[in-house]
């Protein structure tokens, strides 16, 4: 728990509008023609200044629900799903700089509602459409004590529900800590992770304690945080248009077995640069979401995920016909790796090579990345690859980022398509902006971006959708366990791409190849690091690789994505259309098993399934070999995927 006299306080200005139906954060850009549908009914009732009587509003839809309530003049909020509660009523409320703390001691002065429907269409994604249809509420309250104006929106959408203040007077705030809390069931699991550990599931009251010296010290999680209720719900706590503000992490609350609060970061992740104690905003203002991501199974929670998208501001970008996701191949330090790499990347249908850290010296001891070591000719590499129609991707050190505008317009010139930047230092308000501004520049320049280590997702791949991946977790080139990997599809990519370098083929790895394969559809990550730590040489004989075809031809984008089963921490089982053609993965934990598939999204017909499986298990997993086969299906049937320990199954359905 935190002590009193912590002060988290923002520092800048934000820039934010005001309207009718809610207050949107500025620096969010414009959808261009992004929806496709859209209707609204929007309601608002001023209230008394001499209402103090308990009141209760309720958004809506699909089965789940939000509630804010008032009584005695303090503030709380609830959901619920089918019935069940999700979150119990709940702290709200934000403290200021002077000791003012809003949400203790508040009249409700306007009620307002809307029930609002759009599609809109991103730029690549686990779908081709987004329907983005919820109800919401909102008071504006004035704090009695002070006089200052704030309010709470709060909006239930069928895949979950979602909260954030509004500062609502002109003039300036400053903000010292945010006082939300999420109150969980009896018998809650949540799966706490912070910077790159693995995930532990432990009571919500239970969180170990984490940080350093120069870092956020207590029993704290990051998120995406992934809870597992009684009776089969499961509920992931995201963030959204995170913009101009600290990132959010949760902590256990002493005393409060089931209670998390939420904890405004002071320090960067990895506790380099300023600590940030004392900012101050331009009001009117609006939070970050807190979004809760809500399954009626753990199926339906990775369904949900684009709940977080919702959330966050449209596309800000007039073009983005130049952004192409892709698959990876990273390149050694040489011309000749780079050329061979290259040629790889064309026979293996790939679309991009890299050249990762090293390319222009010792990443910490050499922060001048405008020059590549000579044993690198970058423009003939460059050249070649463009030639072929394969981009180049290069590493970047956050240290070589003193002047981003010139450094990406130099890469720009270059021919460069996308920059992986390192050991990014989220969690400031100063690093959210910085972030945020590398994307922007990045877009103007027609370079992807893809950030690297602890840096956490909030939505704005939407609206920067050159922003392509990033990583916030316990990587796959750590060769972490399958009861990792088959966490990660209801926890950390719940809020976002993920970048997790695939590793098929490694002796070092604890799943089998087959495992390793169905990563490629059951994760959402479209920019896909593929054959992480090999060189081209170890695929000259293809016959000795039987997984390769399926690399050659899965995707990273889809047009439809449905996960046909789950539990988190023990498998999972997720299938996406590209085109015509059904891409389907599946993974275990250290347990063998066999999942039954009913085949009803396909549509009718026969289809011809290339199944990649698991064979007879080896010593270790790594050396469970793959087999391939074919079958005739249909959506009137069933698959059944038997997979060995730490295994999985990797399938392609083509109608015909």
């Amino acid at each position: 728990m935190r002590p009193a006299s912590r002060r988290v306080v923002l520092k800048g200005a934000a820039t934010a509008g005001l309207t009718a139906a809610g207050l949107t954060a500025a620096g969010a850009g414009t959808a261009p023609a992004a929806s496709m549908a859209s209707t609204a009914s929007t309601a608002s009732t001023a209230s008394t200044a001499g209402d103090d009587r308990p009141r209760n509003v309720t958004a809506r839809m699909g089965g789940t629900s939000v509630t804010l309530s008032v009584a005695h003049g303090v503030l709380s909020w609830s959901a619920r799903r089918g019935g069940r509660t999700v979150v119990a009523a709940s702290a709200l409320g934000l403290r200021l700089d002077d000791g003012t703390v809003l949400g203790r001691d508040v009249r409700v002065t306007r009620e307002r509602h809307r029930t609002r429907r759009t599609t809109w269409t991103p730029a690549y994604g686990r779908n081709a459409t987004v329907t983005d249809h919820y109800q919401e509420q909102r008071w504006d309250l004035t704090d009695r004590a002070s006089g200052i104006r704030f309010g709470v929106q709060v909006r239930a959408y069928r895949t979950g529900v979602a909260l954030r203040y509004l500062l609502l007077d002109q003039g300036t705030a400053t903000i010292a800590d945010e006082l939300t809390t999420f109150v969980f069931p009896d018998g809650t699991t949540v799966y706490s992770a912070r910077d790159e550990n693995a995930y532990e599931p432990v009571a919500p009251g239970s969180l170990p304690v984490t940080g350093t010296a120069t870092t956020d010290n207590g029993p704290l999680t990051d998120l995406p945080l992934t809870a597992t209720l009684p009776g089969g719900l499961i509920a992931c706590v995201c963030e959204s248009s995170r913009v101009m503000y600290p990132r959010l992490m949760l902590g256990s609350v002493p005393g409060e077995p089931n209670t998390l609060s939420a904890f405004l970061m002071e320090h960067t992740a990895r506790g380099t640069g300023p600590v940030e104690t004392a900012t101050t905003v331009t009001t009117p203002f609006a939070t970050p979401w807190r979004a809760v991501v809500i399954g009626a199974t753990h199926a339906e929670l990775v369904d949900n995920a684009e709940l977080v998208l919702n959330l966050a501001p449209p596309n800000a970008l007039s073009d983005t016909a130049w952004i192409k996701p892709g698959k990876v191949f990273r390149c050694e330090l040489t011309t000749a790796a780079g050329l061979q790499g290259v040629d790889f990347a064309v026979a293996r249908g790939l679309e991009y090579i890299e050249y990762d850290a090293g390319w222009y010296g010792p990443e910490f001891s050499t922060p001048d990345a405008t020059r590549p070591i000579t044993a690198i000719d970058l423009p003939s590499v460059v050249s070649y690859a463009t030639s072929r129609g394969i981009g180049v991707v290069l590493y970047v050190n956050r240290l070589a980022l003193t002047d981003a505008d010139s450094l990406f317009a130099l890469y720009k010139g270059w021919g460069v398509r996308g920059i992986k930047l390192g050991f990014i230092n989220d969690g400031t308000r100063t690093m959210t902006d910085r972030i945020i501004d590398w994307a922007r520049t990045a877009a103007r320049y027609e370079l992807l971006i893809d950030m690297h280590d602890d840096v956490r997702p909030f939505g704005y791949e939407r609206t920067y959708p050159n922003w392509i991946s990033l990583e916030g977790v316990r990587g796959n080139e750590q060769f972490p366990t399958a009861t990792h990997n088959v966490t990660l599809p209801f926890a950390r990519n719940i809020g976002g791409p993920m970048d997790y370098t695939i590793c098929y083929g490694q002796s070092r790895d604890r799943t089998t190849n087959a495992h390793q394969m169905a990563m490629a559809a059951v994760y959402y990550q479209p920019l896909n690091f593929l054959f992480w730590y090999d060189k081209p040489s170890k695929y000259t004989n293809p016959a000795n690789w039987p997984g390769l075809p399926w690399f050659n031809a899965v995707p990273v984008t889809w047009d439809e994505s449905r996960t046909l089963a789950g539990a988190i921490g023990e498998y999972v089982a997720v299938a996406r259309r590209n085109g015509s053609t059904w891409y389907l993965g599946a993974m275990t934990n250290e347990a063998s098993r066999t999942l039954s598939l009913p085949l009803s999204f396909l549509g009718g017909g026969t289809w011809t399934a290339t199944v990649y499986a698991d064979g007879t298990p080896g010593a270790n997993p790594y050396q469970t070999p793959v087999v391939v086969g074919t079958r005739t299906v249909t959506a009137d049937g069933t698959l059944d995927m038997a997979m060995a320990p730490a295994g999985g199954q990797a399938v392609v359905l083509k109608p015909g």
